[in-house]
């Protein structure tokens, strides 16, 4: 069974930074491309960034968080990582940590239609 747990989120003002992480177990982590989408209250859901799997694994970022984000990943520990950095009031959103080929998107990485049952962890940007 994937399961997916995500941590690292809380309340910061802006300009703060945080790092999500996410630990993976029942599959072989090391294979698999993972990526982070967030959804705020009341918004669709966002595709925020995604890192390759392999050696030297390719990311790519949403222009919302280009920039001022990381992503990362310790296939040792079955673990990917979101630094976020320059924190806006526009990122507060619960953020979900998914294997990409588990998402569906609609035609582009821009429009996420729908992704797995997951936890999340929040993040909220305030002063």
């Amino acid at each position: 069974e994937v399961q997916l747990v995500e941590s690292g989120g809380g309340t910061v003002q802006p300009g703060g930074s945080l790092r999500l992480s996410c630990e993976a177990s029942g599959f072989a982590f090391s294979m698999y491309s993972m990526t982070w989408v967030r959804q705020a209250p009341g918004k669709e859901l966002e595709w925020v960034s995604t890192i390759d799997y392999g050696g030297s694994p390719m990311t790519y970022y949403a222009d919302s968080v280009k920039g001022r984000s990381t992503i990362s990943r310790d296939d040792a520990k079955n673990t990917v990582y979101l630094q976020l950095n320059s924190l806006k009031a526009e990122d507060t959103a619960m953020y979900y940590c998914v294997r990409d080929i588990d998402i569906l998107y609609g035609g582009s990485r821009s429009s996420v239609r729908n992704i797995p049952k997951a936890q999340g962890t929040q993040v909220t940007v305030s002063s």
